[in-house]
């Protein structure tokens, strides 16, 4: 990375680009299509969420990602598992050459390996609140990522950790006006139907959802479909 400055018009770039986008899966593509754009030798990119040891790929640029990341999954190690674990607060790793870490990851290297995998990167996404997964970039050449591009890496990331953020409260915030509506609409089909007032309408959804273990917005969605309670 020797034109910076270059580099720092891109970001602001992308940053607005970032914020424009319609929904949370646009912004996530817009992320990891960037980490191909913006840092040399990136070949590929994707975004993990690990919870305990399951594994979830998220806006994948190449199958080969996908297959890293289940593959960490399968044998319970890796790159990204080290740091989600690290207790001693590392956010962000370079693996210079995969053939040099195979006594650190006995059962990982060997596979990725097998993947055409040569260097690799991963920075947590993170905001004081919560981590939000990993952003991970491959190249199929060993040592292919310098300190520089470490670096160009970490500073998308911190764009990409605020961007996913704010896509996923408002995605969530959409999610609950039109859970809302939902729930509203079905107790007027229950307040015309059988003559509750609302707060009998709304008992009447929530007793449902407990006594059958539904979620209260998909027993309000039944109800608007079929015009009252199953």
């Amino acid at each position: 990375m020797d034109d910076w400055r270059g580099f720092a018009e891109q970001m602001a770039s992308l940053a607005r680009d970032l914020l424009a986008q319609e929904s949370l899966n646009d912004t996530l593509g817009r992320i990891t299509a960037s980490a191909t754009e913006l840092v040399a030798d990136c070949d590929a990119a994707g975004i993990l969420i690990l919870r305990g040891n399951h594994v979830q790929s998220l806006a994948p640029t190449e199958q080969v990602v996908v297959d890293s990341d289940e593959l960490q999954g399968r044998v319970g190690e890796g790159p990204c598992f080290d740091a989600a674990r690290s207790s001693t607060g590392e956010r962000q790793f370079r693996i210079a050459d995969f053939t040099d870490e195979a006594r650190r990851w006995p059962k990982y290297v060997p596979e990725a390996r097998k993947l055409n995998l040569g260097s690799m990167m991963g920075f947590l996404l993170f905001t004081e609140d919560e981590d939000l997964g990993a952003l991970n970039m491959y190249s199929y050449r060993p040592g292919a990522f310098t300190a520089a591009d470490e670096t160009a890496g970490w500073l998308l990331a911190s764009h990409a950790a605020v961007a996913f953020s704010s896509a996923r409260t408002h995605a969530q915030l959409q999610e609950a006006i039109g859970t809302r509506h939902t729930i509203g609409e079905a107790m007027g089909i229950l307040m015309g139907r059988h003559r509750l007032d609302e707060d009998q309408a709304f008992a009447a959804l929530r007793r449902y959802s407990q006594d059958h273990n539904v979620k209260l917005r998909d027993v309000a969605a039944r109800v608007c479909e079929r015009g009252g309670l199953p």
